[in-house]
């Protein structure tokens, strides 16, 4: 590590750590959440052809409000939204970002229910903004009531509610999310990045926008259609939440090969989806063996399962690890967080979990 301390680094940003999951390479990496299942040869094919066609007009700046993106994403997510109500970046993280820029800053607070998505706090912190964590129930649930009060007493400009939640896979009632957006004094920010995960008969929070002109859906092409590498995010909002997030999005912020890429890959998503079904079936299929061996699982609605509970977690990590299966070590002391792979990984993760807790 290099020596940082003859920097002029901010004083809230000395000692603090970049975000970041082990990047190793084994034989089965089931610690960061991405989609098993690759593009198709058609789809990588058809992408390349509009890459393809990007690239000849490489010369030229992409069109900064990368409109024909928002329409396809808008008409992706239905609920009657136009591109106007529908914003794009590289990333969810980008896009929580440019929420965080517009909204907080100094001498404002965003909130969140922890245990939840670790960059919600580090995103706060970098705009300058003061982190309040609230905190979920033993079941990984928000308390309502407690959660109404927190926003009234501490009055944050943001505040994150995600939901399925990383890293429990928890959903939550839009009936708590209504009542939060209604007591909220600012923006309330519904982080739906594993949203098509979910299971039958679970609801988006998309369905409320109409009522609650400052509640936000972010969303993500990273998981359900397996484009992480290419780093897409979205949001849904009203239309002024869409032009106020202009303010502060750098010029001509998402590449033109970008916009290609994610505008074909909406135009296969019927293909892209079909895999989420595969994976819905392979995460209940794993949330079953494990209860079956006693193991505490949290209820899922995501692409990865929190299981546990043990003594020493880091010590199973590490020998999943030397098995040649990565998990994320995450979440409330002695959980650990697997992704949901193929059929294949499952095995092997299965293998050696059994190995490991029997020795």
């Amino acid at each position: 590590m290099s020596d940082l301390s003859h920097l002029p680094i901010r004083d809230d940003l000395r000692g603090t750590s970049p975000y970041g999951a082990p990047q190793l390479a084994v034989p089965v990496a089931l610690n960061t959440n991405e989609n098993p299942y690759a593009p198709s040869p058609e789809l990588a094919a058809a992408i390349g052809r509009a890459v393809t066609d990007a690239a000849t007009g490489l010369n030229r700046y992409p069109d900064r409000d990368a409109v024909v993106l928002r329409t396809a994403l808008a008409d992706y997510l239905g609920h009657g939204l136009g591109h106007e109500s529908v914003w794009a970046a590289n990333g969810s993280n980008e896009v929580l970002l440019q929420i965080l820029q517009v909204f907080g800053g100094a001498g404002r607070k965003a909130a969140g229910f922890e245990p939840s998505y670790s960059m919600h706090p580090v995103l706060t912190r970098v705009t300058g903004t003061e982190w309040m964590s609230l905190p979920r129930e033993s079941d990984f649930s928000i308390d309502v009531d407690a959660a109404r009060v927190a926003v009234a007493v501490h009055q944050p400009t943001v505040v994150f509610i995600t939901s399925p939640n990383n890293p429990t896979g928890t959903a939550v009632p839009l009936e708590t999310v209504e009542a939060i957006a209604s007591a909220a004094p600012g923006i309330v920010v519904v982080d739906e990045a594993y949203a098509e995960f979910r299971r039958e008969g679970t609801p988006s929070a998309l369905s409320l926008l109409p009522r609650h002109p400052r509640l936000i859906v972010s969303r993500t092409m990273s998981k359900a259609f397996a484009l992480a590498g290419a780093r897409v995010g979205y949001l849904a909002a009203s239309p002024a939440i869409v032009e106020a997030l202009q303010l502060v999005r750098l010029p001509y912020h998402l590449s033109a090969i970008t916009q290609a890429v994610a505008t074909t890959a909406l135009a296969y998503r019927e293909e892209l989806l079909s895999g989420v079904d595969r994976l819905r079936g392979e995460r209940d299929a794993l949330v079953a063996w494990l209860r079956e061996r006693r193991f505490a699982v949290a209820d899922s609605d995501a692409n990865f399962i929190m299981f546990g509970v043990f003594d020493d977690r880091t010590a199973v990590w590490e020998a999943l690890l030397k098995r040649g299966v990565l998990v994320r070590e995450v979440g409330p002391r002695g959980w650990l967080r697997v992704t949901v792979g193929t059929p294949q990984e499952m095995t092997a993760f299965k293998e050696a979990l059994t190995q490991v807790t029997r020795s």
